[in-house]
């Protein structure tokens, strides 16, 4: 079932039957901030079990708990480092996860049998409502199968899960595009696991110190202690087509996609791409299926656009697309990781 909500002033009705599905141990899409969750009771273990099953999710990949107000904090989480206070005061709510040592309390199938747990304060109106009412914290993984793009309207949950779920609050697009982002306190070090909606730069404004670790775990490293973090897999949020992104100097960038793009039409492929507005004039005339995700410098346009663009082309039945980068400063980062990994390893770096 879908049901529309209203994105800034949630309907009580509407939410008390979401929260009322969620206490019953069901599976609810709803919008945050960042892309659409699927949410279960994260306190029960057989709700847990169905966004596993839902999202065909292996089991070594977590979860992400959410919570609705600080308070909460210590239901699912203990030995709350002292960085805790201050990253919570400054970005909660809002699109930073944690990694904290784990609450008893929470099922060591949320966390990949590991002892540490991502928690966040999720900024949208509806998501925070959700989590009011249903008196519990919420376990929600972005809701769309597993390795596909990250579902940022309803109608991407739909296409992915349809009947898998319960219910389904249609809340509009997502704002920021891309997941939250995991910064590990529970080392020696602070660490960015999985750049996301809150950068590295404005994370330092708050935090000296901060690492950041992008490294894929192997196969062996997985299946022997689970990830630390959701959005480590090698291959993740994939389009069925083939993607190839080209990084490096701008210039010799469009260059080498042009090369690259002469091949497969040559080829006979039918080949998208995934580009800025300031592109065009290097592909105009080409016989391809653009979508432009915004200008070079609006990188808020660009992560917001990047997963209903990679769904579109694969919509239109490409065989192949071919992405720009866009650098690696402020949401950069995180958007050449998902690009990184929607490659699954097929990145040419230019010199």
């Amino acid at each position: 079932m879908l049901l529309r909500v209203n994105p800034v002033q949630p309907e009580e009705d509407v939410i008390r039957q979401a929260a009322e599905v969620i206490r019953q141990g069901g599976l609810v899409a709803f919008p945050t901030e960042t892309v659409y969750g699927l949410g279960a009771d994260a306190l029960n273990e057989a709700a847990v079990a169905r966004i596993f099953a839902a999202k065909e999710r292996p089991a070594e990949d977590p979860l992400i708990v959410h919570i609705a107000n600080i308070e909460d904090l210590r239901r699912v989480a203990r030995d709350l480092p002292p960085q805790v206070h201050a990253l919570s005061q400054v970005f909660w709510p809002g699109p930073l996860s944690l990694i904290l040592p784990r609450a008893a309390a929470i099922p060591a199938s949320v966390t990949a049998g590991l002892d540490t747990v991502a928690v966040r304060m999720p900024g949208h109106p509806v998501a925070l409502a959700l989590i009011h009412a249903a008196g519990t914290p919420i376990a929600a993984p972005s809701a769309n199968l597993f390795s596909r793009p990250s579902s940022t309207t309803a109608q991407h949950v739909l296409e992915d899960l349809g009947e898998r779920v319960d219910l389904i609050l249609d809340g509009g697009p997502t704002l920021i595009g891309l997941e939250s982002t995991v910064l590990d306190l529970s080392g020696e070090k602070p660490t960015i696991l999985r750049p996301g909606g809150i950068s590295r730069e404005a994370l330092g404004l708050v935090l000296e110190g901060i690492a950041v670790d992008t490294s894929t775990p192997s196969r062996r490293e997985r299946e022997e202690g689970g990830l630390p973090s959701p959005g480590l897999m090698g291959k993740h949020y994939s389009p069925r087509a083939e993607l190839i992104l080209f990084r490096g100097a701008e210039q010799e960038m469009l260059a080498a996609m042009k090369e690259r793009l002469d091949e497969l039409l040559a080829a006979g492929k039918r080949v998208g791409l995934l580009v800025a507005y300031e592109d065009r004039d290097s592909f105009a005339g080409y016989p391809v299926i653009i979508e432009y995700l915004g200008p070079q410098d609006n990188l808020s346009h660009v992560a917001a656009r990047l997963f209903a663009a990679i769904r579109a082309l694969d919509g239109q039945g490409v065989d192949v697309i071919l992405a720009r980068g866009f650098g690696t400063i402020g949401l950069g980062l995180a958007i050449e990781d998902r690009l990184a990994k929607a490659a699954g390893g097929r990145v040419v770096e230019i010199h």
